[in-house]
């Protein structure tokens, strides 16, 4: 017998553009009659109309909080900006829906908390979109390294490119350039692929930590070439320990580079991997994982087995995010803890409160 398939309300989904339309909408559909997108909360009622019209959904919702009231909602998908996580999901885990929450889970590490102790009151799943966790590579490359592949890990090196947070952007995304939006490169880009460094070769240890704003304006090149303040850094530098010993070395850097924009190696006793990738996003990007041991003189392929891939939405981001979403069918439907949970989100978030933290006391 088929199990009644979840029912999905989205907070923020626009049909032919944004994260929501591009990466949750084709993951939904490769999983097959798993999810029903039942309903939609935008900005505005006509959004939502636009919205539901366009995709062919039962409900547009005049609000987020008659969304998350609705009987004929199971899981609410929040996918807006950071600055509104918190009181979208306290709405619906209080209404007690089950939460799909994009990352950052709040503004903050205090944000997350409060999330994830009301989550645990109201005894839902929730989950956060820590995606690059599910990555077809991560998975592969945390296999190679408990299999041995490298031997001991003595050291691991990371270069990553935010794409923003340089000198020039839009008027979209200029929230992103200030800090006190909780939307910034270490909370983002770096966050997101720390998240996924760490299930691969466990927790950091020791840290020590800069932060540079080499540029204190942006350009918003749609307003006119208007020039705005800028409180986010654009370079950030992180080094230290894992807490096995190995050494840890980090530098993610504003727009992107004419070079490598995702360079991940882990050193070994035995071995050497590398993951290289088109930008520092490892949630959203293909990631090409090469490795050598032993008496090898150059690194060859060690990518996941082709058939893995059959099935899945083509594009990283919308495979990664399906991924999140397949084990939180489960943990609806078997009462497992498999997807990325908000207690999860927190120890990531603590993890960021430590790095900014350390930033801080440099002045």
């Amino acid at each position: 017998m088929t199990e009644t398939p979840i029912r999905v309300g989205f907070i923020g989904l626009n049909p032919d553009s944004h994260w929501a339309a591009t990466a949750h909408l084709p993951a939904l559909k490769s999983l097959g009659d798993t999810y029903e997108i039942t309903g939609v909360a935008n900005s505005t009622l006509e959004s939502a109309k636009r919205t539901a019209e366009a995709l062919g959904l039962k409900h547009a919702f005049d609000t987020p909080a008659d969304l998350v009231a609705s009987p004929d909602i199971d899981l609410v998908v929040v996918t807006v900006k950071v600055p509104y996580h918190f009181e979208l999901v306290s709405t619906a885990l209080n209404a007690g829906k089950h939460v799909y929450c994009e990352w950052p889970l709040g503004n903050g590490l205090d944000e997350a908390r409060r999330l994830a102790e009301l989550a645990a009151e109201k005894g839902v799943v929730a989950v956060a979109g820590t995606q690059a966790r599910t990555a077809l590579e991560i998975l592969h490359l945390k296999q190679l390294i408990e299999d041995g592949f490298v031997g001991e890990v003595l050291s691991t090196s990371l270069i990553g490119s935010g794409g923003n947070w340089s000198d020039k952007t839009i008027e979209e995304y200029y929230y992103l350039f200030d800090s006190n939006n909780g939307a910034t490169m270490q909370s983002i880009p770096m966050a997101h692929t720390l998240a996924a460094v760490q299930d691969v070769l466990g927790n950091f240890g020791t840290l020590d930590v800069r932060f540079l704003n080499r540029f204190k304006t942006v350009e918003v090149t749609d307003a006119g070439g208007e020039s705005r303040p800028k409180t986010a850094p654009d370079q950030l530098m992180v080094h230290g320990t894992m807490e096995s010993g190995a050494a840890v070395s980090i530098h993610y850097r504003g727009g992107v580079s004419r070079g490598t924009n995702l360079l991940w190696e882990i050193n070994g006793s035995e071995g050497d991997i590398q993951v290289t990738a088109d930008l520092g996003h490892a949630q959203m990007v293909q990631l090409t994982v090469k490795g050598a041991r032993g008496e090898d003189k150059e690194l060859t392929n060690l990518m996941p087995a082709p058939e893995l891939y059959k099935g899945k939405p083509e594009f990283a981001g919308a495979r990664n995010v399906a991924g999140i979403y397949a084990r939180l069918a489960e943990d609806i439907r078997t009462g497992s803890q498999s997807a990325p949970s908000f207690a999860e989100a927190v120890a990531l978030h603590d993890l960021l409160d430590r790095i900014e933290r350390s930033a801080a006391a440099k002045g």
